[in-house]
C-alpha cells in the first residue's frame, strides 16, 4: 500500500455530482469521470465506501412541501438514490474496479439488502461498496447515512466531495467575497457556529464516533486522491 493518511475512508458524494453541467439527471461523462478518479485511489490500496445522495433525481423535502406526505417523499427519494448508486456501480466496474451496491430498502434484483459484516468483507476483499436507500428511514439526510455507515464500518474518516466549494466558509462565499475559508474546525464548532457542512444528527454521530470529516471541492481533478495522500486542501472537521 502507498503512503496514505486513510486506509479506510467513506466517500460522501452528492447526487448533484452526478448530473454534470446539465444540473440535473445522471450524465454519463460525468460519472464516467468520477469512477475514473475513485479508480486512482482504490488502485493506492484504500478501502472505499460510497453514499450518494439523490438531489439530480428528486428532494423528499421539495416533495413535501408540494404537498406531497413528507415520509412518502423520502421514499422516493431513496430509491432516487439507488439508481445513481447502480449508475456509479456500472461506471465503476467498466473501470474494472470490483464493486457491490448495498440497499437500506430490499430490492434483491439490483442490489444486495445492506448486511453491516457482509459490507466490511467486501471491503476487505478490495471491493468498492455502495450504499443506495439512505438510512431506510424517512426524515433522515444522506449526510445522516454517511455518518451511520462510516461509523458502522469503522471508516477513518468522511471524505465529502462538494461540486464546486473549496471547503467551509465562514459566509456563502458566492454571495460574500470576503468570505473566509476555514483550514480546520472540530465538530463542536460546526455545531455551535451553525455551519452548513452536514446537518446536526451528522454531525453529532460524527463526533461521538471520534469520525474525522474532510470537506473538498471535487471539481478540481485528483482532489479525492489528494485528500487520501494526506495533502491539506479544502477544510479538516476533527473531534478535537
Amino acid at each position: 500500500m502507498a503512503d496514505v493518511k486513510y486506509n479506510r475512508v467513506l466517500l460522501k458524494l452528492s447526487g448533484e455530482a452526478l448530473a454534470g453541467e446539465r444540473g440535473y439527471g445522471i450524465d454519463p461523462e460525468t460519472v464516467k469521470s468520477i469512477a475514473a478518479e475513485i479508480k486512482d485511489v482504490y488502485e493506492l490500496g484504500v478501502e472505499i465506501a460510497i453514499v450518494v445522495g439523490g438531489g439530480n433525481l428528486w428532494r423528499g423535502e421539495a416533495g413535501a412541501k408540494l404537498g406531497m406526505e413528507r415520509a412518502q417523499a423520502d421514499y422516493v427519494g431513496m430509491l432516487g438514490t439507488t439508481m445513481n448508486a447502480l449508475a456509479l456501480q456500472d461506471a465503476l466496474e467498466s473501470e474494472d474496479v470490483p464493486t457491490r451496491v448495498q440497499t437500506a430498502i430490499e430490492m434483491r434484483q439490483v442490489a444486495e439488502p445492506y448486511v453491516r459484516r457482509k459490507a466490511v468483507r467486501h471491503l476487505e476483499k478490495g471491493r468498492v461498496v455502495i450504499f443506495g436507500a439512505g438510512t431506510g428511514s424517512p426524515y433522515f439526510s444522506t449526510d445522516t447515512t454517511a455518518a451511520l455507515r462510516a461509523a458502522e464500518i469503522n471508516a477513518e474518516a468522511i471524505l465529502m466531495a462538494k461540486n464546486g466549494v473549496d471547503g467551509v466558509y465562514n459566509d456563502d462565499p458566492r454571495k460574500n467575497p470576503d468570505a473566509v475559508m476555514f483550514e480546520s474546525l472540530t465538530h463542536r464548532d460546526i455545531i455551535a457556529q451553525g455551519l452548513k457542512v452536514m446537518d446536526s444528527t451528522a454531525s453529532t454521530l460524527s463526533m461521538d464516533n471520534d469520525i474525522n470529516l474532510v470537506i473538498f471541492n471535487m471539481n478540481t481533478v485528483g482532489n479525492i486522491k489528494r485528500v487520501v495522500l494526506g495533502e491539506n486542501i479544502g477544510t479538516t472537521v476533527e473531534v478535537n
